[in-house]
């Protein structure tokens, strides 16, 4: 559905100051429902195609990707410069102080990541998995930081999945950190999380430069 919008836009079938049709309109318009109508608008707006302007609507700003996205108070780059140094001592620091109780919530949460066929279900989850990590860590910096930056997150999920379709490419990589957290392991939990951060930073990049 994202990609059908993003065609219209950038083939110039929908033209640049466009206001584009409410959710029901486009909901109709489309073929699909309001939900899945709302999650492809927050990634026009999170590429930079779309605005949405409070009480007015969604208005086409671009015909072509910014070169960075938008996630609410942080943009993508942002989060991929700063992520690699919270997250990645974060899972080790996890894999040696996590508590019967932090490994109940990260397996749940995997669990229920695996069989999630709701995007926005997902992306809540998702963003909660790298949360309960950072408690996990023990160290309310990290903790504190992660918290601060989880809607953002969830917003960069959102988009990536919806673009790249990575959610069970996801899906197995935290399996993998959560193996390492429960196996103890500092090293290759701290491992695991670098190779997902670097996974996600690629899918960005393959965003930004098409």
């Amino acid at each position: 559905m994202f990609n059908a919008i993003r065609g219209d836009i950038e083939g110039g079938k929908v033209a640049v100051g466009t206001k584009l049709n409410s959710e029901a309109g486009l909901a109709q318009q489309y073929g699909v429902s309001r939900s899945v109508i709302r999650e492809a608008l927050r990634s026009c707006n999170a590429l930079g195609l779309t605005v949405t302007r409070t009480g007015r609507g969604t208005f086409v700003v671009s015909d072509h990707v910014a070169n960075d996205l938008v996630l609410g108070q942080f943009s993508a780059r942002d989060l991929t410069e700063a992520r690699p140094h919270i997250e990645v001592p974060a899972a080790g620091l996890a894999a040696e102080r996590r508590t019967a109780e932090d490994l109940d919530i990260l397996r749940s949460m995997v669990a229920s990541m695996t069989v999630e066929t709701d995007p926005e279900a997902w992306v809540v989850l998702d963003s909660g998995f790298h949360a309960a990590i950072a408690r996990a860590s023990g160290n309310k910096v990290f903790e504190s930081v992660v918290a601060d930056i989880r809607d953002a997150l969830t917003h960069q999920s959102e988009t990536l999945n919806l673009v790249t379709d990575r959610q069970h490419a996801s899906d197995v990589e935290h399996q993998r950190i959560l193996d390492a957290i429960e196996a103890g392991s500092a090293a290759d939990a701290s491992a695991a999380m670098s190779e997902h951060l670097r996974a996600v930073g690629e899918a960005l990049d393959s965003i930004l430069n098409q």
